[in-house]
């Protein structure tokens, strides 16, 4: 059973910026397209950002050009490096492979944007 294992989110004002990380202990994401979702309070959850194995990624349009999605083999790690954060943006963030979803989710990380 893969335990996904996401980090990195917070509190941060308007503007400002963060970088999740998604890993799954004893487990290779090489082999799979992998994205990032989130789900707002009283939203459907959304895929917001995905990469394929071979490295081309794809957003929605509500973060394109402000998030980035990112993998480290070595580390067998996926980031999601956000900038321009906009209160919108609050939700749970997080990890699963993508579009369709294989693997129990993780338990998430919190992202909030407020001043």
């Amino acid at each position: 059973q893969v335990q996904l294992v996401e980090s990195g989110g917070g509190l941060v004002q308007p503007g400002g910026s963060l970088r999740l990380s998604c890993t799954a202990p004893g487990y290779d994401f090489r082999e799979y397209t992998m994205g990032w979702y989130r789900q707002a309070p009283g939203k459907e959850r959304e895929l917001v950002a995905r990469s394929t194995t071979a490295g081309i990624t794809t957003y929605a349009d509500s973060v394109k050009g402000r998030f980035t999605i990112s993998r480290d083999v070595a580390k067998n790690t996926v980031y999601l490096q956000m900038n321009s954060l906009k209160p919108e943006d609050t939700a749970v963030y997080d990890c699963n492979t993508a579009p369709k979803v294989l693997w129990s989710w993780g338990q998430g990380t919190q992202v909030t944007v407020s001043s």
